[in-house]
């Protein structure tokens, strides 16, 4: 047989074996890293390198990738338990939070205001019949931010609301976001255009080159009347929130009606969101009522966005559990936080603090709901709690420290919320808001999530959760 035959057939052999060793590593480098590298980065580099150096890339992570230190001293140890408070865990004396306001007020530069949550509303139910009676009473200004802003009967009776009050004379100002409120179409944007209301869409734009910022959202829900009263929370504008109507997709959440000085603050960021939507000129404002008169406790509005130098919701949140002395409740729909903020909640739970976090047991994001399972077990590893609600998907943002500290909003605890979203909160210094909150909270909780519930698992589940949780910096 000629030799040249023969040193291509052994060629095409030798090729066959690398390319066939290749993707057997790479593919056992991608399956190790997913399952076990909890940094996102990481995990997305490390699969990388193995998939585009070929063998090389395999080796090195056999090599450094693998923290064999880590698995050594599980095996010497055993098992992480899991620590579960008792009545006398947590006996630390009770302390102010004057560092976490002072901590909050030097991250936001904002100074503590004055507020009082008049109204605690269940779902569109509760709420929407008070924002649009607000609507419909306003004497000089209406200020409307949104997400969604659907053109169906809910959306269409705050249409009419807001082209009544604008025919009266009432000034109107709507923000809806460009993206959440209809890329292509938004119809609700261009019936209130019709009757005249001023209304603008925030980030949005049909060409390519005036429309840089695809994957950020305005994702703040407010809604401020005459500088008197405003309502922030997580509810957006559309017919799956009213929940006695049996909607298809129906979605329960929790929005408030704010009173006193604090209404000023949410008022001057919906302003500076007008400002640079549309280059106007802010309204004149009217004075609001002096904190004494409503017994309003301290309080202070909260703006995040990617347009800050730092990561405010990260930061806030860090100090809120790392100055908790007793107890921390969490009510959020999107559990997908960063690492960093795992590992506070994590050392909170082992020096006492009694941790609670309520999901929703029905997601409406699938991504999020299989990334999650993999998200939390070292949470649950430590003795952090975590519960399911029962249906509908629960919207509500709560947040509550120590019974004393509540952080109410519009943001969830996800990178989108936390990186690139803009978004509203109030916290509020309250005991009885805070009891309130709590036990609304608790009371949402239907089925506990345990350690074993997420390793029992099939490998299969497992890996297509890891998989999931490498998107968190885009879902």
């Amino acid at each position: 047989m000629d030799s040249s035959v023969v040193g291509s057939a052994l060629y095409g052999s030798h090729a066959l074996f690398v390319g066939a060793l290749h993707v057997a590593m790479a593919g056992a480098v991608t399956v190790h890293a997913l399952l076990n590298k909890r940094e996102v980065p990481a995990a997305i580099g490390w699969i990388g390198l193995a998939w585009l150096a070929p063998v090389l890339g395999s080796l090195l992570y056999a090599g450094f990738g693998v923290n064999r230190v880590r698995r050594r001293a599980r095996r010497l140890k055993g098992p992480v338990q899991p620590h579960v408070p008792s009545a006398t865990d947590g006996s630390s004396p009770e302390k102010p939070l004057d560092r976490l306001s002072a901590a909050i007020g030097r991250i936001t530069g904002r100074e503590l205001s004055g507020g009082k949550v008049a109204a605690v509303l269940d779902c569109g139910d509760e709420a929407y019949p008070e924002m649009l009676a607000a609507i419909e009473s306003a004497k000089s200004q209406v200020r409307l931010s949104t997400y969604i802003f659907r053109a169906d009967d809910v959306g269409g009776k705050f249409i009419d609301a807001l082209a009544r009050a604008h025919r009266r004379g009432v000034t109107i100002r709507v923000l809806i976001d460009g993206f959440g409120g209809g890329f292509l179409r938004s119809p609700a944007y261009h019936r209130l255009r019709n009757r005249g209301v001023p209304v603008a869409r925030f980030l949005h734009s049909t060409l390519p080159w005036k429309m840089p910022f695809l994957d950020l959202r305005l994702h703040k829900k407010c809604l401020i009347v005459d500088g008197a009263a405003a309502f922030v929370g997580g509810l957006n504008i559309g017919d799956e929130n009213v929940i006695a109507r049996r909607p298809k997709a129906p979605v329960r959440d929790t929005h408030f009606r704010l009173q006193g000085p604090i209404v000023r603050q949410i008022e001057q960021q919906f302003d500076d969101d007008w400002l640079f939507t549309t280059g106007e000129q802010p309204l004149a404002v009217a004075p609001a009522p002096p904190a004494e008169a409503l017994r309003a406790a301290p309080a202070r509005a909260i703006v995040a966005g990617p347009d800050q130098e730092v990561d405010q919701l990260v930061l806030i949140f860090l100090s809120a559990i790392n100055l908790a002395q007793r107890s921390i409740r969490i009510a959020t729909p999107y559990f997908l936080p960063e690492e960093q903020l795992v590992t506070a909640l994590r050392l909170a739970v082992l020096r006492g603090v009694d941790a609670r976090i309520v999901l929703p047991g029905e997601n409406n994001h699938r991504l999020v709901a299989w990334a999650l399972q993999t998200h939390i077990r070292p949470l649950l590893e430590t003795g952090c709690r975590v519960w399911r609600s029962a249906p509908p998907f629960d919207h509500s943002k709560l947040m509550v420290i120590d019974g004393e500290w509540s952080l109410i909003g519009s943001a969830n605890w996800d990178m989108r919320s936390l990186r690139l979203n803009f978004e509203l909160g109030v916290e509020i210094y309250d005991t009885e808001l805070a009891a309130r909150l709590a036990a609304i909270i608790d009371a949402r909780r239907a089925e506990s999530i345990v350690l074993e519930d997420i390793d029992k698992r099939g490998f299969v589940l497992k890996l297509r959760d890891a998989a999931a949780r490498l998107c968190m910096p885009y879902i």
